[in-house]
């Protein structure tokens, strides 16, 4: 399982303007949209919005890793966004999240939505890993960097 197949640089933004959870959910979403993934917006913030009522998905370190099962997603589909200045979250650490994951699955294919859950939990486990993404200039060297530790 390679994270990198799933991103392309267009799902990958590096100047969240979001603030906070309510502003995070639509912004990531509209990637989705932009790149013909997700086609009901509406549906896709209030899945997200109905897992984060669980528990929040803000999992430490600085990093967000918002997810739910979509019937339109065909597979398991990703995007990635960066925020300079921190999101508020009410993440498990009380810390604000730099780096947000957003994942949708297919809910008849949980193995596969669970294997990107470890992926991701395995990349981001890699010392100053999450500091290299958090420098990075451009799309594609998020991409390079996600590349180099697969």
């Amino acid at each position: 399982m390679k994270i990198s197949e799933y991103l392309n640089p267009e799902l990958i933004k590096l100047d969240l303007a979001s603030e906070t959870k309510d502003e995070l959910f639509p912004e990531m979403v509209q990637l989705f949209v932009k790149n013909g993934l997700v086609t009901d917006a509406a549906e896709a913030v209030r899945i997200l919005e109905e897992r984060e009522e669980k528990m929040s998905t803000g999992v430490g370190n600085g990093i967000g890793i918002p997810h739910g099962k979509l019937a339109e997603a065909k597979r398991s589909i990703l995007a990635l966004g960066i925020s300079r200045n921190g999101i508020d979250y009410d993440s498990l650490d009380g810390e604000p999240v730099y780096i947000v994951i957003t994942i949708f699955a297919n809910p008849e294919n949980p193995a596969q939505h669970i294997e990107v859950l470890a992926e991701i939990s395995r990349l981001f486990a890699i010392p100053e890993f999450a500091q290299r993404i958090r420098n990075a200039r451009s799309a594609q060297e998020v991409l390079d960097i996600i590349s180099a530790q697969e």
